[in-house]
């Protein structure tokens, strides 16, 4: 079965066309993502703008094409926290269902934890591995803390941060001043404050663009390149190393020094590193691993299961 699930993310909208064979394994035929800020504005304004729908019209547009073009048999796209927290979060809907025949899903908060730590241990697990793990996905409108045995998952943490939102609510300066260093950092860890330490066997994995930006940053890649971003350990003292460094960058500089942050990222990327370091604070782990997988393939795994039933 050949299938596309797009991710439908506040600041990245990715999408997954990849043959799932009879045994569930997954063949990537296609991995895209753009940065199209479906959230901004969304945490002041709780509306997606008209500029919005147009821009993200056109990324959707394009990834119909490239769905089409590899005859997929099987299209599924799922909205996260922006989508949830729109008030005319339906008319964008309706908006792409009619100009595209592109049928968007919000997702619940349960059901994009659950389905971004299936896409995320999917490609850690061996066998029948009773290994703890435990997913940190730090998105623009929310982060996620999911924890779990093998491919089954036991708890679920969401908070109402991202790097998205706390830029547009803290950091809108670059580099940011004092005053609003102290505000985000106050508002990180008023929202961190409810994570607990995990067990010191647990695997951490972290999902989304800051930890693999991050990755990319410490591997000094000259061209983003997943294969060796998937699985690299980033340590603690790395993220706070490069925390520290674009912390008194403009973004300019940034993009200069380290040509690893995209363009649509260099704003936002300081409020990712910030929630992480927290995250990795309040969790007590020396560091975390990378992946690029998620939503998208929890999608298409999900997608396969639930046919695999039918039949």
């Amino acid at each position: 079965m050949r299938i596309a699930t797009i991710d439908v993310g506040t600041n990245t909208i990715l999408m997954l066309i990849a043959d799932i064979s009879a045994d569930g394994s997954l063949s990537v035929v296609r991995d895209e993502h753009v940065i199209a800020r479906l959230g901004k504005g969304v945490d002041s304004l709780r509306r997606i703008t008209p500029e919005t729908f147009t821009r993200v019209l056109g990324f959707l547009d394009r990834y119909r094409t490239i769905a089409e073009s590899c005859q997929v048999e099987r299209m599924i796209a799922g909205g996260t926290s922006a989508l949830r927290d729109a008030a005319n979060s339906g008319d964008f809907i309706e908006f792409i269902r009619q100009k595209l025949g592109i049928e968007i899903e919000i997702l619940s908060g349960h059901k994009e934890a659950e389905l971004t730590y299936q896409g995320a241990v999917s490609e850690f697990l061996a066998g029948e591995d009773p290994r703890a793990f435990a997913v940190l996905d730090i998105g623009g409108g929310s982060t996620e803390l999911t924890t779990g045995v093998g491919s089954t998952l036991v708890s679920k943490e969401s908070l109402d941060l991202g790097c998205v939102r706390l830029t547009e609510r803290c950091l809108k300066a670059s580099p940011p001043g004092g005053s609003d260093l102290d505000e985000a950092a106050s508002e990180v860890i008023s929202w961190t404050g409810r994570l607990r330490p995990l067990a010191p066997e647990t695997k951490l994995i972290g999902v989304a663009g800051t930890v693999t930006t991050l990755a990319a940053m410490d591997l000094d890649l000259k061209s983003y390149d997943s294969k060796r971003v998937s699985g690299h350990y980033i340590s603690t003292e790395s993220v706070n190393r490069f925390a520290d460094i674009v912390r008194s960058m403009t973004i300019p500089q940034m993009l200069t020094r380290y040509p690893q942050i995209q363009e649509g990222r260099a704003d936002i990327i300081f409020a990712g590193m910030m929630i992480l370091r927290e995250c990795l604070r309040q969790l007590g782990c020396r560091g975390i691993v990378a992946s690029d997988r998620g939503v998208r393939y929890g999608m298409a795994l999900d997608e396969f299961l639930r046919r695999s039933h039918k039949s």
